[in-house]
């Protein structure tokens, strides 16, 4: 609709605009007609009726708006009108030009041969004379003016989508927000109920080794809880190594891939520290870790690489899965987009909000080739640059 309003627009400026070109060429071509009466009057050396020289001279001194040139056979100026010239013109010497003045009118002339502005006047059937003219201020401004109000109109609605977009993105925003703090919320209770529990297993006569085992997953869903209340207000930002948080996140996730699954770390080893919410990002990386196991399918290799820069850490996690389409990295952190049959199409955007919100880095999709697969890399600010 406002492609279809915009071209009805400029065709209807469009056509005021060579009306209005029109009608100045009808009042220059009288202005040469009323130019070659005066001309044949004086070749012929009469004097004429006074009212018919006072109207042709007044025909020609009308004109206040429309820059001309009059010139000869061989292109020499013979007079101007309504052009600003560069330096004051003596009015008691007639047609007196300046070098300035002149250079500027020949510069003039020079534009003027290459549009079709541009009338022949044959003086007494012998001579022949050039009338040029430009398009009016006026009707130079109404050519820009359908373009300037286009533009105007493009602005307004670049930020109402601008405004709107961000609206909505807010309120998505609040859609995931309020459901991380109610999964955090439903989860405490449960988490709290199996933490008495576990103090009781032992009394049972339960299995030392079970009971261990359960208590490392009652403190992952404890840390889960964690993560997701930290999602809904601004978490606390602690100095630590990034590079002891990598190392942890890759020997938990290890442990927990099918062996079909080659993860690997490539890190020096030197400590890299950063100011950090560290189960928040170890979320980061685990959901990233967790992506690329389902873009395998369960089988292929993954490499986690630590490395940093000057001023920034640099995480970047690579597998060898079926890749991201070209169409889809610009989609991928987006809310609700997922590839997968089943998945909310949260882990992303989250991973992307506790990145560049609350750490103040970066998150984006490096490379990726369908069929080969995907690096993701994550860059958090050192500690020095913050």
């Amino acid at each position: 609709m406002s492609i279809v309003v915009v071209a009805g627009f400029l065709a209807y400026s469009d056509s005021l605009v060579a009306e209005l070109s029109a009608q100045e060429r009808s009042r220059m071509q009288i202005w040469a007609d009323a130019t070659t009466e005066i001309a044949n009057m004086a070749a012929s050396e009469t004097d004429g009726s006074g009212t018919t020289m006072d109207f042709l001279l007044s025909i020609i001194e009308d004109n206040h708006s429309i820059p001309v040139l009059l010139t000869d056979a061989e292109g020499n100026i013979l007079n101007h009108r309504n052009f600003r010239l560069p330096e004051q013109v003596d009015e008691t010497v007639p047609f007196a030009l300046s070098t300035t003045n002149a250079r500027y009118l020949e510069k003039k002339l020079a534009k003027m041969r290459e549009t079709p502005n541009v009338i022949e006047i044959r003086v007494a059937d012998r001579d022949v004379q050039y009338l040029y003219y430009e398009d009016s201020k006026l009707l130079r401004t109404l050519s820009y003016f359908p373009y300037v109000q286009v533009a105007v109109l493009l602005a307004f609605v670049l930020i109402v989508y601008y405004a709107v977009s961000s609206t909505k993105r807010a309120e998505q925003n609040k859609v995931w927000v309020g459901l991380s703090k109610e999964t955090a919320h439903q989860l405490g209770t449960p988490i709290s109920s199996l933490m008495a529990w576990m103090e009781l297993l032992p009394a049972l006569g339960v299995d030392s080794d079970t009971v261990t085992e359960m208590n490392k997953d009652v403190n992952r869903l404890s840390t889960i809880a964690s993560r997701f209340s930290k999602i809904g207000s601004r978490p606390t930002l602690d100095e630590a190594d990034l590079t002891e948080m990598t190392a942890g996140s890759v020997r938990y996730m290890s442990t927990r891939v099918a062996k079909t699954v080659n993860l690997t770390l490539e890190s020096d080893g030197e400590p890299v520290v950063v100011a950090m919410s560290q189960p928040l990002l170890e979320w980061v990386l685990e959901n990233l870790i967790k992506n690329a196991v389902d873009a395998m399918e369960g089988r292929g290799d993954i490499r986690v690489k630590l490395s940093k820069d000057a001023q920034k850490a640099v995480i970047d996690v690579t597998d060898t899965g079926k890749g991201i389409s070209r169409k889809n990295i610009k989609n991928v952190f987006n809310p609700g987009f997922t590839t997968k049959k089943r998945g909310w199409g949260l882990g992303l955007t989250l991973a992307k909000r506790i990145v560049e919100e609350y750490h103040g880095g970066k998150i984006f999709v490096k490379s990726s080739t369908p069929g080969a697969g995907t690096t993701f890399t994550v860059e958090i600010p050192l500690l020095s640059m913050r």
